[in-house]
């Protein structure tokens, strides 16, 4: 499902709402989640799941094509765990 996707369906599913107001919504639950997650913060959703940041150190990998060493450098990535009853749903 893509983000115009979900737009859609919760538009159509909330006749009462303006598909803008339902766009700024989609956008505002987004940027409170991107924002949380770059503050360093957990934002867990009870029953669909959790994203946090997982912080990776620098490590030495390998350009595939000549096999060369590369360094990479350190990161932080997202990371999503599923809640317990998005887990059960999925596995019915």
């Amino acid at each position: 499902m893509t983000r115009s996707e979900l737009i859609a369906r919760i538009a159509q599913q909330n006749p009462h709402l303006y598909h803008r107001d339902v766009e700024r919504i989609v956008a505002t639950i987004f940027e409170e989640i991107s924002s949380a997650l770059a503050a360093g913060d957990r934002v867990e959703l009870r029953g669909f799941g959790a994203f946090s940041v997982k912080h990776r150190d620098a490590r030495v990998g390998r350009n595939p094509r000549t096999g060369e060493s590369v360094s990479v450098e350190a990161k932080a990535v997202p990371f999503f765990k599923t809640g317990k009853l998005l887990r059960e749903r999925l596995n019915k």
